[in-house]
């Protein structure tokens, strides 16, 4: 279980810096759910990254550091993100003969496709390729040049898929609209004084097979499977620092007094007592009625993230980056003792090296 705080005051400021439009719940779930998978294509797995940081308010410069590319991609993801939506994820490889659809075609394809088949007096109750395919062949008064492949690929390119949708979650929040406002204000408006804390876990922490480059070593100096066993999870906390974008660091398990220490620090972060703004989600250690009472005495503002809505916070782009350079290989002998690295750096922000 890892917890992280982020101090937002990072990257140059901008007469009008290029940023992403409000995501939608939808969207935001589904580049969320990318960011900390990322099982998928590199492309998909970069892009999703650039638009969650860009939505969670941070610079282009940050967001090339972040994902180590040049800052002209960076722009160009967020500005076809505005204009095309989540399509942008997909890279667009040229060549190829002429189509043989006209745009007009493939969105009625598309239309017909997302139409119920009873609706058009058709005798079931969904479409498979081959009778979509057999339905627009017979259409009198339009002749559609298409074959079952071209068929599978148009409807491919319009994220049309023949599934039935057994569930579905969305934000029943009823503040939903004015905490992402504030939220939206707190980056926008005082883009020096927000912080950005979560948590996720339970962690295991061992080694995963083909991370790393390091030389071959013999099987006497390998490392352990997995660290000691231990009966309480593992989660990591994070204290804001002047110098660095993120910190993390192991507790037991999420608990009120662990988000009031992190609370603590990050107020020490900002000692000039001015008020300063915290996001978080919803989860009842965050809410307890000793951490309400000192926020309010400390002029922190806790930001709540909506219902459903944790993509809203600014760290989900960072939870992919720390899972896979960070923990991930990483050979601690066991949780209470991780590995110490260089002196003046995070104890998780090291790769421990392979004994010689």
């Amino acid at each position: 279980m890892v917890l992280i705080t982020r101090d937002r005051h990072s990257g140059g400021q901008v007469t009008q810096p290029v940023k992403v439009r409000r995501l939608t719940d939808s969207e935001g779930q589904k580049l969320q759910r990318i960011v900390r998978r990322g099982t998928m294509s590199t492309v998909r797995y970069r892009r999703a990254m650039i638009l969650l940081a860009s939505a969670g308010g941070d610079t282009v410069l940050v967001i090339a550091r972040l994902v180590q590319v040049d800052e002209d991609i960076v722009r160009d993801v967020i500005h076809r993100f505005n204009e095309i939506g989540l399509a942008c994820l997909d890279p667009r490889w040229a060549g190829g003969r002429p189509r043989l659809l006209s745009p007009d075609d493939e969105d009625f394809v598309a239309q017909t496709a997302a139409t119920r088949p009873a609706q058009l007096g058709q005798p079931f109750t969904r479409w498979s390729s081959c009778k979509l395919l057999d339905y627009l062949h017979r259409l009198t008064g339009r002749a559609l040049t298409l074959g079952r492949e071209a068929l599978r690929t148009l409807l491919a390119r319009r994220g049309i898929t023949f599934q039935r949708t057994k569930t579905w979650k969305e934000a029943p929040d009823p503040d939903f609209e004015a905490k992402l406002e504030r939220i939206e204000y707190a980056l926008t408006e005082r883009p020096e004084r927000p912080f950005a804390f979560d948590e996720f876990g339970p962690l295991g922490i061992r080694p995963t097979p083909g991370q790393g480059g390091h030389p071959r070593v013999s099987r006497t100096g390998c490392r352990p499977p997995t660290a000691a066993p231990r009966a309480s999870p593992t989660s990591t906390a994070a204290t804001p620092s002047a110098t660095t974008c993120c910190e993390a660091s192991t507790i037991d398990a999420r608990a009120g007094v662990h988000t009031w220490a992190a609370l603590k620090s990050i107020r020490a972060a900002r000692p000039d007592g001015a008020p300063i703004y915290v996001i978080l989600d919803n989860l009842s250690a965050h809410k307890s009625q000793r951490i309400l009472a000192w926020a309010k005495k400390h002029k922190v503002e806790l930001l709540f993230t909506p219902t459903y809505v944790s993509w809203a916070n600014p760290i989900e782009a960072h939870f992919g980056p720390l899972r896979q350079f960070t923990l991930a290989n990483s050979g601690h002998p066991n949780h209470t003792r991780p590995d110490p690295g260089p002196a003046g750096l995070p104890a998780l922000a090291q790769r421990p090296r392979p004994p010689p």
